[in-house]
């Protein structure tokens, strides 16, 4: 299934019902009195999380909700049928927002959570409403009023544990497919990955976390470089974030400055995470490589460093209990 994470669509709540004009017409009443019911009131649009979904593909093919109009009011104070609400499903971790404000109206990050995005318009008052000892047969009614209108961008945000992020080809992928049973695209070029993929790591029964693995980070790319803005909302979210570093790199410092920057200009928040940082392909890497590595400083001395081979398995579990460990840790 294709990987949608936005979506902009247009929603319409229902108009009321319509208040209805009538008089009683019975026998031996020469002059009944008003008995107009009034209108229904609108259906309301809802949102609700539905757990099976996991993209926003559907909303790239439909882009117009509406909800019922209430029915008018009938005759003998009889109030018109409300109109029903329409559901619109979506996955967990959407994030609702005026199109028009840009304000967020909703973060749908809960199981089951629901949210009321479009009032229903009230239904009008039949002319029984308006009778008076000074007006016995009012001869108007009120409309429905209209329903609540937006213009509505969706916005998924992936819901994990851990963000993995790197510069591209740094084997962010691999990793995730040796730690879970994610089978992202691997391939031995840059920007491999152009969806976020998302990965369960089991530890043991009942203990398992997820880990999201998303497109590599460029320089520039909080200002729209490379394909790192499109994708850095889907770390947002996550608990720890794991620093992979190419162990092959000239500049292994400068390439941890460069991923903090962009996280930090993207969202200041992000750098408030745990972290964890990751040398990748040891097992190609000389030992003299290697000792060069361990003599970086990161000046984040309380920052734990792993040195992994995804080829090889070597140093897989101990990264793996690493993360679970800053995961439970709450």
């Amino acid at each position: 299934m294709k990987f949608i994470d936005q979506a902009k669509i247009y929603i319409q709540a229902g108009k009321g019902g319509d208040g209805h004009i009538s008089f009683r017409r019975e026998k031996y009443v020469p002059k009944g009195g008003p008995d107009g019911g009034n209108g229904g009131k609108g259906g309301n649009v809802i949102f609700t999380v539905d757990s099976h979904l996991s993209t926003l593909l559907d909303f790239r093919y439909s882009t117009k909700y509406f909800a019922e109009n209430g029915k008018k009011g009938e005759k003998n104070k009889k109030f018109g049928k409300d109109g029903k609400d329409l559901t619109i499903r979506v996955p967990q971790g959407t994030v609702i927002y005026n199109s028009e404000t840009e304000e967020q109206l909703a973060d749908l990050s809960e199981e089951t959570q629901t949210f009321i995005a479009a009032q229903g318009g009230n239904g009008g008052f039949g002319n029984a409403m308006f009778a008076t000892p000074t007006n016995q047969t009012p001869r108007f009614a009120k409309p429905g009023l209209p329903g609540e209108a937006y213009n509505i961008t969706l916005e998924l945000k992936l819901l994990a544990d851990v963000g993995i992020v790197g510069l591209p080809n740094v084997g962010k992928s691999t990793l995730i497919s040796v730690i879970s049973a994610a089978k992202p695209k691997i391939a031995d070029y840059p920007f491999t990955t152009l969806v976020p993929n998302l990965g369960i790591v089991k530890i043991e029964e009942m203990k398992n976390y997820t880990v999201a693995d998303i497109p590599g980070l460029i320089e520039g790319a909080s200002e729209g470089k490379g394909l790192g803005l499109q994708f850095l909302r889907h770390v947002e979210r996550t608990k720890v974030l794991l620093f992979m570093i190419d162990s092959f790199s000239q500049n292994p410092a400068e390439d941890y400055k460069i991923l903090k920057t962009e996280l930090k200009k993207y969202n200041p928040a992000m750098l408030k995470k745990k972290r964890i940082i990751c040398f990748s392909r040891i097992d190609a890497i000389t030992e003299d490589i290697m000792k060069s590595i361990k003599k970086v400083k990161f000046r984040e001395p309380k920052t734990p460093i792993h040195f992994i081979s995804s080829v090889a398995g070597t140093g897989i579990e101990a990264l793996k209990l690493e993360l679970w460990k800053n995961v439970s840790d709450e």
